[in-house]
């Protein structure tokens, strides 16, 4: 993936960690189980509602500013992750902000576009409204605050225990489908996987895949966003990122977790959707022209399209 060196980046709606006690939620059965739990909250759970075992520790204290003080340009987005996360906050922003089906829907409703509170892009741990985000915890979009919170050192662990590809694109994804659930939370469909939450026609798995779906449509146009001053900030998105990014999807597939955890198939516990399925969906978001071509809830089957 090619990025503009002289684009500008906006931190003004970045955040970094900060925050006081809180819980710590850990495996607690090797990697594995780490692995176990990085999945069950991977991109949407809340991480307080995983009732695995906690403890607390004293996280950093103070509001961190290293985004706000070091990202800067794209040349910075391509040393750094959290400044590529910056980039792609950036770029989701653009895209999501100019979308015709979600500005009618919006102008209906009497309400103007609003992204998200803010990405927060930390190391360690931090405190959300919806509990602690740590590495372990995983990229998740808490709807408490409208924040999503991303620990960059997560793409190491998704690389080297989850199978996923590395890439830029593959970490942009990530992001993008977290950035997917916040447009679900503005069009009220988000409560859907808290009323049905788990199994593979679960509400869960269809708001999953809505979102992998999502990430799929700014990623046809990613390359068309541009900076406040109108630099574009994505020149290049080739064959190969998006194979990476569909690896990335695949990885991260119910069933794809349940393989690597040594134990069966098991679709009735499915929260996510399966491999294939996510592939699929993100396939759809890239061809899809507008917002419903994404509606997980007008098929019968959201494993099967």
């Amino acid at each position: 993936m090619s990025i503009n060196d002289n684009a500008s980046l906006d931190t003004s709606r970045m955040g970094g960690g900060g925050g006081g006690r809180g819980p710590v939620i850990a495996g607690g059965g090797g990697i594995v189980g780490v692995i176990v739990v990085i999945v069950a909250l991977l991109m949407g759970v809340n991480p307080s509602d995983l009732g695995v075992g906690s403890q607390p520790q004293e996280s950093a204290s103070g509001e961190d500013t290293w985004v706000q003080d070091n990202c800067k340009t794209g040349a910075d987005a391509k040393k750094e992750r959290r400044c590529l996360m910056v980039l792609g906050e950036n770029s989701l922003y653009d895209f999501w902000s100019d979308q015709p089906d979600l500005a009618k829907a919006l102008d209906d409703a009497g309400q103007d576009f609003r992204g998200p509170k803010q990405t927060v892009v930390y190391q360690g741990q931090t405190q959300s409204q919806c509990g602690t985000a740590s590495n372990q915890v995983g990229p998740f979009y808490c709807p408490l605050d409208e924040k999503i919170f991303i620990d960059t050192d997560f793409f190491d662990i998704m690389e080297s225990q989850l199978g996923a590809e590395d890439g830029t694109l593959a970490e942009l994804y990530v992001l993008a489908h977290e950035y997917g659930h916040h447009i679900q939370n503005v069009y009220n469909v988000l409560p859907e996987a808290q009323k049905d939450p788990q199994g593979a026609d679960s509400g869960a798995v269809r708001v999953e895949l809505m979102a992998d779906c999502f990430a799929g449509m700014w990623m046809k146009h990613a390359t068309e966003t541009k900076d406040a001053n109108g630099e574009v900030l994505i020149t290049e998105i080739s064959e190969s990122d998006v194979r990476n990014a569909m690896g990335a999807a695949k990885s991260v597939g119910d069933d794809e977790i349940q393989k690597k955890s040594g134990g069966g198939i098991n679709p009735e516990s499915w929260t996510h959707g399966s491999a294939e399925a996510r592939q699929a969906w993100l396939l759809r978001g890239m061809k899809a022209d507008s917002v419903g071509s994404c509606d997980t809830f007008e098929v019968a089957d959201p494993n099967n399209i």
